[in-house]
């Protein structure tokens, strides 16, 4: 039996996020149950799938206005994650078509995603092209932006100025609490950089106009910058890490 429940103020400590569930008392797990209480009323909307109550996928998704992706635009839904734990049973596409179906109901002109062919920490693109969604931007590192549109008019699109927010000489982590693995990402990059006897900064995105002016990728919510270049902008283990520090060090 298949069930779709939609977390609130009220169920998302008995519910709790898809990901890092077997880590309740991480912090990364508490900082993402934190994030999303504080953000509901921006109109998130974090919606699971359960096959004989079991967890087996689920969606995030936010209005623009509202987005942890580097995406301008106006009257649109972004979806930020998607993922399913059981293929083959058309769970993706449940999830999708109910994100379509609310942003109907909240008389969007459509529904954008970011994703990456060179990652996992996006969505996959072919689900998204199945479900009538198209590309209409690309940025650096394999960024691609697709749009389910309902009507004609002024579609979202990446900024240009990506050279320009990697104006950091020293290790940087520019982050948000958005994604319960992000806490792990900067302890990882923590321990390289100690390791190398580096001592990094890290910059806690607080509001959205600060993710639109500083990160460093449309993913907005995570980057590392080392002598104005970026290291990474998902999570990483410390051996990988050390090894892409090395890199700019040499």
């Amino acid at each position: 039996m298949k069930q779709i429940i939609e977390l609130t103020e009220e169920n998302v400590s008995s519910e709790g996020c898809y990901c890092l569930r077997s880590k309740p008392q991480s912090p990364g797990y508490l900082g993402k149950n934190e994030w999303l209480q504080n953000t509901f009323d921006k109109g998130l909307k974090y919606v699971k799938l359960l096959e004989n109550g079991k967890q087996a996928g689920f969606i995030e998704y936010v209005p623009i206005e509202h987005s942890s992706r580097v995406i301008y635009g106006e009257n649109y839904l972004v979806i930020h994650c998607l993922w399913v734990g059981i293929a083959g049973k058309g769970y993706a596409t449940a999830l999708i078509q109910h994100c379509i179906e609310d942003a109907k109901q909240q008389n969007k002109d459509g529904v954008v995603v970011l994703t990456n062919a060179e990652t996992s920490w996006t969505p996959s693109k072919d689900i998204f092209i199945k479900n009538h969604f198209v590309e209409i931007d690309k940025a650096p590192y394999g960024f691609e932006l697709l749009v389910h549109t309902f009507q004609k008019g002024v579609l979202p699109h990446f900024p240009r100025n990506w050279e320009e927010r990697l104006c950091y000489e020293d290790i940087t982590i520019i982050r948000t609490q958005q994604c319960p693995y992000l806490d792990i990402a900067t302890q990882n990059m923590i321990e390289a950089a100690n390791k190398l006897g580096i001592l990094p900064e890290i910059i806690d995105l607080k509001s959205r106009e600060q993710l639109l002016e500083y990160a460093p990728t449309p993913y907005g919510v995570y980057g590392v910058i080392f002598k104005n270049k970026l290291i990474s902008y998902h999570r990483l283990t410390v051996h990988s890490s050390i090894k892409r520090l090395k890199e700019q060090l040499i």
